[in-house]
């Protein structure tokens, strides 16, 4: 727009200053009607004092209104915190247990490996072959001095088939 105004692009908040507005515009208007009307000034004084109580009747219901709503809605989101609340101690509890299971199972495994593997190893060293599928592989472990040091003998050029990537001794 030329003037650089828009009406579209300035801040709207509901309607509420219209309404504060009408209701003003409305009483000053009343005032100003009752102040010019031609009435003896016992009847004006009475009538202006009846308007002016039940203003402030209807304004003390709207706040009494205002604060009723205001509280229960008050009360409906404490309400719902609390259910959320809950529902987060109960989700944090139930993988606090799923974290202890899975740590206790771990545990276990590693156990169970490395007795697996201390056994092998001490029947590597006493020279006894074990027959059968073990942990060490389904072939068995090696008896001892079948290991060879010798890169030519395997193909990938490194000696020996450790497990974790470093050669066996």
């Amino acid at each position: 727009m030329a003037d650089g105004f828009d009406r579209n692009d300035h801040d709207h908040n509901g309607g509420g200053s219209f309404v504060m507005g009408l209701l003003t515009g409305t009483v000053l208007g009343a005032g100003l009607g009752m102040l010019f009307a031609p009435k003896a000034g016992s009847d004006l004084r009475n009538q202006v004092r009846e308007q002016a109580g039940n203003l402030a009747n209807t304004a003390s219901d709207g706040y009494r209104r205002a604060a009723e709503t205001a509280g229960e809605y008050a009360g409906r989101v404490a309400e719902t915190a609390n259910q959320y609340a809950e529902r987060g101690r109960d989700m944090a509890g139930d993988l606090a247990g799923r974290a202890r299971e899975a740590i206790a199972k771990g545990a276990e495994e590693a156990q169970r490996y490395v007795k697996d593997a201390t056994g092998a190893a001490s029947d590597m060293a006493s020279g006894s072959v074990a027959s059968g599928p073990t942990a060490m592989g389904s072939s068995g472990p090696r008896p001892a001095g079948s290991y060879s040091n010798d890169p030519k003998s395997h193909p990938g050029g490194q000696s020996g088939s450790g497990g974790f990537g470093g050669p066996r001794s």
